[in-house]
């Protein structure tokens, strides 16, 4: 590998930013990195779905990393998320793989069981890559029957973000200038309570959309917060279980904040509306935090998602690296792979600036990370984070969900009947 000799460049273009957050689902981007390989240097194609900020700074580390490796040249092309998954499976039954791509580990399962990426257990350890340094969460989420089917690079997770000066006006800001808030349900609604009593009429005291997944986030956060909750199917897979006790209580107070109107009906944008000073209190991705810290108007804090019920935890997800199927990638190239694979992940300190927590414990004591504002007060939340369960259909069980939630939003079903409902259409696709 390293007898190759060559200094790559790469040429930045087309990259269009539009900082929308929904953190990694945004669908208003699509931007490539091409380059212009003028010697015998081992060339890796990179695919990515980012979006804004994300993107940007992935970018900024391939750049990065071409300038320090002589002898490989990456070339990223970033697509929308909306149809990266179908481009991707398009590119791997066609045999036009990348040789590297970012999977969200929601989405490892499918991609596992067709056998659409390589198990990563030969290649890490030619590599040197020890899995021991990344968090438990991270190789959970990657790996399959004991085996390693990518590298984990951030782990992002539901946080809460406040804005100090409203919550300053509602004297629920201590001196440190965190939250005030007592446990429980009944806790967080006075909170919320005393906030909307604050501040101005046109001030949501909590921001959340009315559609899309951030009610199902929310929700599914509180449901693992309750001692024996967190449960998506039966053991053995073949039928869901949501329609129980532990999933209705959290649904109840999730609607409750609606009913309430301790979150106002028919926000589109919440990060918007937290951005622009509009709201006290937003409940997203930590994908947000690049994003606010870029606006000096604004005066926020953030922290880990409240502990309402028994325990901490907080949905999350994983932006993991993985090597697509190809019967005919040489050796050199797949060594190359997992050398950028393993820079991504030791760069973390970098990916953090996005807001996302390194998967690499250590990288969390670096400099570089712990010079960063906001990480810190969130960082240890990666401990306790909810996953989705690995199935095959996880993802349209999702928008079963969705589906179901918005209909609870708008006043045309009871929590009894969105589970319910949820419930049977699951099942009914289950059994197909």
């Amino acid at each position: 590998m390293r007898s190759l000799s060559f200094r790559s460049f790469v040429i930045l273009t087309g990259i269009a930013a539009s900082l929308t957050l929904t953190g990694c689902s945004q669908q208003h981007i699509e931007a490539a990195v091409t380059a212009d390989p003028k010697g015998s240097t081992i060339q890796l194609n990179y695919w990515t779905p980012f979006s804004g900020g994300d993107n940007l700074f992935m970018t900024e580390m391939v750049d990065q990393f071409n300038q320090e490796h002589e002898d490989i040249q990456v070339i990223q092309m970033n697509s929308r998320l909306d149809d990266y998954y179908s481009r991707l499976r398009t590119a791997i039954l066609s045999g036009n793989a990348p040789d590297v791509a970012i999977i969200h580990a929601s989405s490892l399962p499918q991609f596992v069981q067709n056998g659409y990426i390589e198990d990563l257990s030969g290649p890490a350890k030619e590599a040197g890559l020890d899995w021991n340094v990344y968090n438990k969460a991270g190789m959970k989420a990657v790996s399959f029957q004991g085996k390693p089917y990518a590298v984990p690079m951030d782990t992002h997770m539901l946080v809460m973000y406040y804005n100090k000066t409203f919550l300053e006006q509602a004297g629920v800001l201590d001196e440190n200038g965190k939250p005030v808030l007592e446990a429980g349900e009944a806790g967080f609604t006075h909170f919320l309570k005393q906030i909307k009593q604050a501040v101005p009429s046109d001030v949501a005291p909590l921001a959340q959309p009315s559609t899309r997944i951030d009610s199902v986030w929310l929700w599914w956060s509180l449901y693992n917060q309750i001692q024996g909750g967190g449960k998506f199917y039966r053991e053995d897979g073949t039928q869901t279980v949501l329609n129980n006790p532990a999933a209705l209580k959290a649904l109840n107070y999730v609607d409750s904040l609606y009913k309430n109107k301790l979150i106002p009906p028919n926000i589109p944008d919440a990060f918007k509306l937290f951005n622009e000073g509009k709201a006290a209190v937003l409940i997203t991705g930590v994908w947000a935090t690049g994003a606010l810290e870029k606006n000096e108007q604004l005066s926020f804090g953030v922290v880990p998602l409240p502990t309402i019920y028994d325990k901490p935890a907080a949905w999350a997800d994983s932006h993991t690296l993985a090597i697509p199927s190809q019967h005919d990638m040489p050796q050199e190239k797949r060594e190359a792979a997992m050398i950028f694979m393993k820079w991504l992940a030791e760069h973390g300190a970098k990916w953090a600036e996005a807001g996302h927590i390194p998967s690499i414990s250590a990288v969390m004591d670096t400099e570089a990370f712990q010079s960063l504002d906001y990480r810190s007060d969130y960082a240890a939340a990666a401990n306790s984070v909810a996953f989705w369960p690995k199935h095959t259909k996880q993802h349209s069980f999702i928008e079963d969900i969705i589906r179901q939630f918005e209909k609870m939003i708008y006043d045309q079903q009871s929590p009894e009947q969105a589970l319910q409902a949820t419930e049977k259409q699951i099942n009914q696709e289950l059994s197909k």
